[in-house]
């Protein structure tokens, strides 16, 4: 008798090969890792996203932010995404996000409905319009 393990593994290394085979997978994985080996690009990219926290939790406070600090911020933000390794980088991240957002949800209500979920399933697992599911 087959291990019922070993059939899951088989299965999961089959989608694995079709998500690396899938077609634009491989150019997505490249401008992934090419962002992520460009130490200059990941620190100029880190520099925008802890602007912008700083900038969210000084308007969280209720202390205003000054056109100066956005201009500042929307000039630094304007210079990352002017080049293309970044605009490459977050292109790649979308379409991963967007591949994840296909099994993630089919695989977590498998194992919540205990067999191959089908479209009815999902249908309250909204939470408001702006939960992407729409």
């Amino acid at each position: 008798m087959e291990n019922p393990m070993s059939l899951v593994e088989q299965k999961t290394r089959e989608l694995c090969d079709a998500i690396v085979h899938s077609p634009g997978f491989p150019e997505m994985f490249r401008k992934l890792d090419a962002f992520m080996n460009d130490e200059h690009a990941k620190f100029e990219f880190q520099m925008v996203n802890e602007r912008a926290q700083l900038l969210h939790e000084k308007q969280s406070a209720g202390v205003p932010v000054t056109p100066e600090e956005m201009e500042a911020f929307e000039a630094l933000r304007a210079s990352v995404l002017s080049k293309e390794i970044a605009r490459d980088f977050l292109e790649a991240q979308d379409q991963l996000q967007s591949l994840q957002k296909v099994f993630y949800p089919m695989l977590a209500k498998t194992f919540e409905v205990g067999r191959v979920p089908v479209p009815d399933d999902f249908l309250n697992d909204c939470c408001n319009q702006g939960c992407g599911c729409h």
